[in-house]
């Protein structure tokens, strides 16, 4: 063990790969128990937490206990065949997940200050 953690110390990992991934296009039916047998051959795993509203129902975070242990799920498990279903797994990526609502939040911002200052930007005159 203490030989396998040496040989680990001396990996540079690319920066994307982090300890949380992304999954998409699950079934709408698997259980907590179906994920924890399919990403917990991997290794330890902290925390599952599944999409639960229209949106995001079918995705899912897993939280792996070790980065190494969620980089070889995400590469053995991206593409995997679950109920006829090839699972997208990402590494987690806070900047993507959250500009979208950012983009909303700027544009809300954006309209009360027009109404503000009576600012407008149609074209018309």
């Amino acid at each position: 063990m203490a030989m396998q953690a040496a040989r680990r110390a001396n990996v540079r990992l690319p920066p994307e790969v982090n300890r949380i991934l992304y999954v998409r296009n699950l079934p709408y039916k698997i259980t907590a128990e179906e994920m924890y047998d399919i990403f917990g051959k991997y290794g330890a795993i902290r925390q599952i937490r599944m999409g639960t509203t229209a949106e995001s129902k079918g995705t899912a975070y897993i939280v792996y206990e070790d980065i190494f242990d969620a980089k070889n799920a995400c590469d053995h498990l991206s593409g995997f065949n679950v109920c006829n279903r090839y699972l997208v797994v990402l590494y987690y990526n806070p900047n993507r997940t959250f500009k979208k609502q950012d983009a909303k939040k700027k544009q809300e911002n954006l309209e009360k200050m027009k109404a503000k200052f009576g600012v407008s930007t149609d074209d018309k005159k």
